[in-house]
């Protein structure tokens, strides 16, 4: 199947099957322990859209507990960068139509909250076609190593996820009933 018809099935699955489930903030604290403490001080993340998994409670949850968090502002050309962002500030609406923060303070995340349409068991992600995230991620990567965890339902999970040479492998894929 190709990618482009892949994405119009899963995104009608997750707007059938969508519910307002709430993944558990203490994998994502598992994760912040397992790696060096000291180093993650910033998660980057997404405002959620389209039947996306909801992960402004688990930022709510990072804010609280000490970390800083950012959101990504989109750029032509495909790219994007991620800007300082707490439940303090307002948001607006970008050119993509999804709440981006105000550019003030430019921030390379070391850990990465990352949507997706589907996901296979390589943890390769299929987002919406833009390579938005593929392009941050191979860009920040030449930077700084950063942590990336795909957030999804578990029915995303496809068994063969066309690929090409731009996509990404992230490092962890969570899902209301796992963690891989």
């Amino acid at each position: 199947m190709s990618k482009k018809n892949l994405r119009k099935k899963l995104l009608n699955q997750r707007k059938k099957n969508f519910k307002d489930l709430k993944l558990n903030f203490s994998t994502i604290e598992l994760i912040l322990k397992k790696s060096n403490l000291k180093r993650i001080k910033t998660i980057g993340a997404y405002y959620p859209i389209n039947y996306e998994i909801d992960c402004l409670h688990i930022l709510k949850n990072i804010e609280n507990n000490g970390y800083k968090i950012c959101l990504p502002v989109t750029k032509k050309k495909f790219e994007m960068d991620f800007y300082k962002w707490s439940f303090n500030d307002p948001l607006y609406i970008g050119n993509m139509g999804v709440p981006e923060p105000y550019k003030t303070k430019r921030i390379y995340p070391d850990l990465l909250l990352v949507p997706l349409m589907a996901f296979d068991k390589y943890k390769f992600r299929l987002g919406y076609g833009g390579g938005y995230y593929d392009r941050y991620i191979q860009k920040i990567n030449k930077i700084k190593k950063i942590i990336t965890i795909g957030l999804a339902f578990s029915f995303q999970e496809v068994k063969n996820l066309p690929k090409n040479s731009y996509d990404k492998k992230l490092d962890y894929i969570l899902t209301e009933n796992n963690f891989k």
